[in-house]
């Protein structure tokens, strides 16, 4: 069975990443991170969820995404693994910020690559 809890660690690395690399259509304090312990994923670091329209409608909410570490392996990574995995995960985040997810096809190790050139060159790597 999986548990999770909350991630306060990783909710203020995000909104620090958010913030440095001028990703302005993210709303840290709409974005939850958790960390999970017992999936049994072969390979997953991370996961993102996004709340769907129809949930957003029925319960009375504005969009939010959740951010899952899974425990076991992103626990393990260094500080730039660990930080190149938080920006993929808010790369999945499209520019309206309105629930849904962006796919693989523009997210892809070159773009982590670039985003991650940005942060070392502001210094913003290995701050925590």
């Amino acid at each position: 069975m999986i548990r999770y809890r909350p991630a306060p660690d990783v909710q203020e690395r995000v909104k620090e990443l958010a913030g440095s690399l001028g990703l302005g259509h993210v709303d840290p304090d709409r974005v939850i991170c958790l960390r999970s312990e017992g999936s049994r994923s072969p390979r997953a670091l991370a996961r993102i969820y996004g709340l769907p329209r129809v949930w957003q409608r029925a319960l009375g909410l504005a969009p939010m995404y959740v951010i899952e570490v899974i425990s076991e392996r992103f626990d393990a990574l260094g500080e730039e693994e660990r930080d190149r995995v938080l920006i993929h995960e808010l790369l999945h985040i499209p520019r309206g910020f309105g629930g849904g997810l962006r796919g693989h096809k523009a997210i892809n190790r070159r773009a982590v690559d670039r985003l991650y050139s940005l942060l070392r060159s502001k210094g913003g790597a290995g701050s925590r």
